[in-house]
């Protein structure tokens, strides 16, 4: 059988809300030669006035809707699936991580790599530092499931931002200096690393320049999530500019 003329290594296809616009543009840039993304969009109505009950009511609807974008990215045939979406991989702990991926794979038949296996897998990459401080852009009560999954994988979260975003498209909006003076509060001697969730906060270039002046880890998610990928395809490419994640490991 043939292979796709530009996509001759792997076809992607990528599973993220329609309210989201960075993952898309920092997959392709990360992307390789003969690799190709498909984005594949999740029916997201934005909302308005977030709080703790609203965010876990949002993203309740989002997971809904995740198997109707498998079933239509599945059309372009694409070798494996990458969810674009962090929040509904981190809820209930491991064991809800796992029932997540056991769905898409029910609904799809190939692999799929979620963001909460993949910042572990990261982690572990960089030596197994096991204090953690997290930064999203979700509100409290699912900074809290972010918690009970790390807890679950081993890892303590020593402290955590949520950084209550009001609106999905509004975490697109968060500035890089935003980001910085959050990074600078959640540092510390009792912190191993930093993991950044939430995939529409653009944090891939900040988060590796933060690796240089705080000298640890920064981990942010699409680049832990994409990196996974490559690797668990049998990619082994270096990509420059997007954290050590992707240049050493």
């Amino acid at each position: 059988m043939g292979r796709d003329i530009l996509g001759w290594r792997r076809l992607f296809g990528v599973m993220g809300p329609s309210t989201n616009t960075v993952v898309q543009p920092d997959f392709d840039r990360m992307r390789p030669a003969g690799v190709t993304n498909h984005y594949s969009r999740i029916f997201t109505p934005d909302a308005d006035a977030i709080s703790n009950e609203t965010f876990r009511a949002g993203i309740g609807l989002i997971g809904d809707n995740t198997l109707d974008a498998v079933r239509s990215v599945m059309t372009c045939a694409p070798d494996h699936l990458i969810m674009g979406m962090s929040a509904v991989t981190f809820f209930d702990g491991a064991k809800g991580a796992d029932r997540f991926i056991a769905q898409v794979r029910d609904a799809s038949g190939i692999g799929v790599t979620v963001g909460s296996h993949a910042c572990t897998a990261a982690l572990n990459a960089f030596g197994g530092g096991k204090r953690l401080a997290v930064l999203s852009p979700y509100w409290p009560v699912m900074n809290a499931e972010v918690a009970r999954y790390f807890g679950d994988m081993g890892f303590t979260v020593v402290r955590d931002i949520a950084l209550q975003c009001r609106s999905w498209t509004g975490i697109a909006q968060v500035t890089p200096q935003q980001c910085v003076a959050a990074l600078k509060q959640l540092d510390g001697d009792d912190v191993d690393a930093i993991v950044q969730v939430g995939t529409n906060l653009s944090m891939v270039r900040l988060a590796a320049m933060a690796e240089l002046w705080l000298g640890k880890p920064v981990i942010a998610i699409n680049a832990a999530t994409y990196w996974h990928a490559l690797r668990d395809n049998g990619i082994p490419d270096r990509v420059e500019g997007c954290g050590r994640l992707l240049e050493e490991f």
